[in-house]
């Protein structure tokens, strides 16, 4: 009889530490997607802006058609992206790579830096992209918290019985880290 409780004692614990871990889990899971959706917010919020950016600028530098295509194509990325995380990261990050080539043309016209509607824009698409730098923080938090979960022994047998996966973090590529070339 005692080692009948002590089996039952020892199935309940494991139990609720299965049911803990699972939990846990789905907690940090959900945490990350909620993360990622913060940073979705402010990337339509940038992918809304940039066609009246672009038009602000062509009026201006108008024989500027390869930076006007490479964010063109930047922005087409990101449609053909849809709800992949790695392949709108990395469209992403394209587009700001494009964004700052963009900038850069921008500093060739004072007439353009001058206008009051493109400096609009620019400080709209400056506030965003601080938003979008602190979602990504908020996201790459989650994201390590869950990976570390998923791989610390004993939890990682539950997260792969159960197919938890490592989320990805969301890091500048090296193409948007570089600073554009500007040719006068």
């Amino acid at each position: 009889m005692v080692a009948l409780t002590a089996i039952i004692v020892v199935a309940a614990l494991v139990g609720l530490w299965l049911m803990s871990t699972y939990n846990r889990l789905v907690r940090l899971k959900n945490l990350n997607a909620e993360g990622w959706s913060g940073i979705d917010v402010q990337l339509k919020r940038r992918f809304d802006l940039i066609p009246n950016l672009v038009e602000s600028v062509k009026g201006y530098a108008s024989h500027e058609k390869e930076t006007f295509q490479r964010v063109t194509e930047a922005r087409s990325m990101i449609n053909n992206a849809g709800d992949d995380p790695e392949a709108r990261m990395k469209a992403e990050n394209a587009l700001s790579g494009a964004l700052r080539s963009l900038f850069a043309v921008a500093e060739n016209y004072p007439e353009l830096k001058a206008n009051e509607n493109f400096m609009h824009l620019q400080n709209e698409l400056s506030s965003i992209e601080n938003e979008i730098q602190m979602s990504r923080r908020y996201y790459n938090g989650t994201a390590r918290n869950l990976n570390t979960a998923i791989q610390t022994f004993p939890a990682v047998l539950v997260a792969r019985h159960f197919g938890f996966r490592e989320a990805l973090y969301f890091e500048a590529e090296e193409e948007a880290k570089a600073i554009p070339k500007i040719k006068f």
